[in-house]
């Protein structure tokens, strides 16, 4: 996407100027927009600050939600340490508004809400499905679960008073992914997002898939257009295409006055512990966070890209800017237990209760933006 300044003749050097200080200012127009979606309570930005012990936390008792799959059980996997259940986000100089289930459930009834992406969408969705449930504990639900690629997860809370639906669509590059007869990602085609027209707010985040190699790399084949080749060497370049491709069909078929949409920002792993400073370590050896409000290695790659398509898009997207609060957080994955054998070694999900509450509540505070309610403690 953009403008290409090969063709233009000197007699249209009035309209070159012209439309290049048209598209400055539209992107300056749109990168503030983003950052305005960022920074709530005035000057103050959620994403910016520290881990705090609270002992009124985890917010919700991971036995009494029935929605947690193994892999982030880490309690019920026999993790001896709980003290990362304990951890609550505390902004530099503020507060932000507080998750209240119970008054979402009350605005959002009849009303559909879809986290759209690979297995770190799943643990948000996971997360804001046990919140939502433990500030209503005796609702009536169902609940459908599908392991196939395209299709759609969802608990649905079927109470006449509340009638809300939380989706997942396990759809881990946003783009399509064919797998018969070969995996082809087809890195400039959406065909199945439909389904994301119809809900009233939708979460999108890709980002891990993009960077599997060898046994664990998703396709044997990359279409563009009319062209296929084995592999692009250069993956960021990859990801980069691939939210052009996602965000022109947001811009083209979602209507932001129906569907409120957010992008989650890039979850970070902590698969080695050389990266800040503790060689041989990985997150297994680490039962607490980093102090202050400063990760200690290097930034997370990728960060800027999902900003750089977002600045460009003309329909409203909200970042969850959530990358900087993780990478704080070494101690919060399942590593050994997301199994009960202890024989994983996950440093890129996330327990539950854990650091995806936080993400939610911060979804919760920009979807409910007039809360008032001015409190992040329990």
């Amino acid at each position: 996407m953009g403008f290409s300044l090969r063709n233009f003749s000197s007699h249209n050097a009035f309209l070159l100027n012209s439309l290049f200080i048209v598209l400055i200012i539209s992107l300056i127009f749109s990168v503030d927009h983003i950052h305005a979606a960022i920074v709530k309570s005035g000057s103050c930005d959620f994403y910016q600050g520290s881990w705090v012990l609270d002992e009124s936390y985890p917010l919700y008792d991971t036995s009494r939600c029935p929605f947690i799959p193994e892999g982030f059980n880490c309690v019920a996997n026999g993790r001896p340490n709980n003290d990362y259940l304990k951890y609550r986000w505390s902004p530099t100089g503020c507060d932000a508004p507080k998750f209240d289930g119970q008054e979402f459930v009350k605005r959002f009834k009849g009303k559909k809400i879809m986290f759209v992406g690979d297995s770190i969408s799943n643990n948000q969705w996971v997360s804001f499905t046990c919140m939502i449930y433990a500030a209503n504990p005796n609702a009536k639900f169902t609940t459908f679960y599908s392991e196939e690629m395209s299709s759609v997860s969802s608990v649905n809370f079927t109470d006449p008073e509340y009638d809300v639906s939380i989706l997942f669509n396990f759809k881990p590059f946003l783009v399509e992914l064919e797998e018969t007869p070969e995996r082809v990602l087809k890195i400039d085609t959406i065909s199945t997002g439909d389904v994301w027209k119809e809900v009233d707010v939708v979460i999108f985040n890709t980002w891990h898939w993009w960077f599997h190699t060898g046994r664990l790399q998703h396709w044997d084949k990359i279409q563009e257009g009319d062209k296929t080749y084995p592999d692009i060497d250069d993956r960021m370049a990859a990801f980069a295409k691939g939210l052009t491709t996602w965000s022109t069909w947001v811009d083209r078929n979602i209507d932001p006055k129906k569907t409120q949409v957010f992008y989650q920002g890039i979850s970070p792993s902590h698969m080695r512990g050389k990266e800040w400073g503790f060689p041989n370590t990985t997150c297994a050896d680490h039962t607490t966070p980093f102090n202050g409000t400063t990760y200690p290695g290097a930034p997370e790659p990728g960060v800027a890209v999902p900003k750089e398509a977002l600045s460009k898009m003309s329909t409203p997207v909200t970042l969850l800017d959530v990358t900087t609060m993780s990478k704080l957080r070494k101690d919060a994955h399942p590593s050994h237990y997301a199994n009960k054998d202890g024989t994983s070694r996950d440093c890129s999900h996330w327990c539950l209760a854990g650091v995806p509450d936080t993400w939610n509540r911060i979804l919760y505070a920009s979807i409910v933006p007039e809360s008032g309610n001015l409190s992040f403690g329990p």
